[in-house]
């Protein structure tokens, strides 16, 4: 279940073809539903993404926490997810990124949104880089 934070920002998301106020008016921001690893559940989280080609790229900072967010271990279970971005609803397939095109990704995310600067500084784990590849129809 979201917290009551999570939820009004997908309410607010959902009445406003994906646009948002507060901390994140202007960030990019899509709706992340995955299933749960354990508990099979549907669970719908706000995550920011970097657009690269036709794949959005978002990043398991979990606001520099020491563990990975509930929604990376989804991905690793069951890498397919539904993901919302403006009015457009789709399937993708989440997919790790490594070496060097993950701190690549990091970096632009950090010229994007300054503070995955801090989360980076404030955990001891590397924090995993996805891919979500819309799936075709």
């Amino acid at each position: 279940m979201a917290n009551d934070f999570n939820q009004q920002i997908i309410d607010e998301f959902r009445a406003n073809e994906g646009r948002v106020g507060g901390m994140f008016e202007g960030s990019p921001l899509l709706l992340l539903t995955t299933t749960g690893a354990r508990s099979g559940r549907q669970t719908t989280t706000p995550v920011m993404y970097l657009p690269d080609g036709d794949r959005y790229v978002i990043i398991a900072s979990n606001a520099g926490a020491d563990q990975h967010p509930a929604w990376y271990h989804n991905l690793r279970a069951h890498p397919v997810a539904t993901v919302e971005v403006g009015t457009d609803t789709f399937q993708a397939k989440a997919v790790p990124v490594e070496g060097e095109e993950r701190d690549q990704l990091y970096a632009r995310m950090v010229a994007v949104a300054p503070g995955f600067a801090e989360y980076e500084r404030k955990t001891s784990r590397r924090i995993p880089v996805l891919a979500l590849n819309p799936e075709s129809a």
